[in-house]
C-alpha cells in the first residue's frame, strides 16, 4: 500500500467511508437461530472507533441472550492492495474460542464479508456473512446471515443502532 493511495483513500475512499462508522451507538440485537422464530431481542451498545491511523474501525459491545452478557470486538478494514474488505470477529456468545476472519469484494458498497464456522462435530463448515450499511450518519445496520453447507442463506442476527450524542 503506497502512502499516497492510503491517504486518498481517507480523504475520500473506503477509509473515510469507515471512519464515519465511528461513535457511540446504542440500539437493538436480534438473533435467529431458525429463520421464523425469533429466538432473542435486546438492548445493545457499541463503541466504534478508528485506530491505527484509520487504517481499520474497531467495534466494541455490549448485549445479552436472555440473562446471558455478550461481549463482541470485530475489526474491519479495506485492503487496499488486493482490493476488498475485510474482518475479524471475536465474542463470548457466538464465536466461543475461534476468531472469524471473513473477507468480500471490495466492489461492494459497504463492508460485506464472508468468513465460516465448523460445527463443533467435525462437520462441513457453514457460512456467515456480514454487511455494514449506514443509510444516514446517525444511523447503523450490522445483519449477519448464516449459510448452510448446502448454501441456503437465513438472516442470523440484525443491530440496527443510533448514533448517541
Amino acid at each position: 500500500m503506497g502512502k499516497h493511495a492510503f491517504e486518498e483513500s481517507l480523504a475520500q475512499g473506503r477509509h473515510l467511508q469507515l471512519a464515519q462508522m465511528a461513535g457511540e451507538w446504542e440500539g437493538r440485537f436480534r438473533l435467529w437461530f431458525t429463520p421464523d422464530e425469533l429466538a432473542c431481542e435486546a438492548p445493545q451498545r457499541g463503541r466504534i472507533r478508528s485506530v491505527l491511523g484509520g487504517r481499520f474501525l474497531m467495534h466494541e459491545y455490549e448485549s445479552r441472550f436472555n440473562d446471558e452478557p455478550i461481549e463482541g470486538i470485530v475489526l474491519y478494514g479495506y485492503h487496499l492492495d488486493d482490493g476488498h474488505w475485510e474482518s475479524a470477529w471475536a465474542e463470548s456468545f457466538g464465536t466461543g474460542t475461534n476468531i472469524m476472519f471473513s473477507t468480500g469484494a471490495g466492489n461492494a458498497p459497504s463492508p460485506n464479508v464472508l468468513g465460516s464456522y465448523g460445527d463443533g462435530q467435525g462437520g462441513p463448515r457453514w457460512g456467515w456473512r456480514t454487511t455494514l450499511e449506514q443509510p444516514d450518519p446517525d444511523t447503523l445496520l450490522i445483519t449477519m446471515f448464516n449459510i448452510t453447507p448446502q448454501g441456503e442463506e437465513m438472516r442470523a442476527v440484525e443491530t440496527h443502532y443510533t448514533r448517541v450524542g
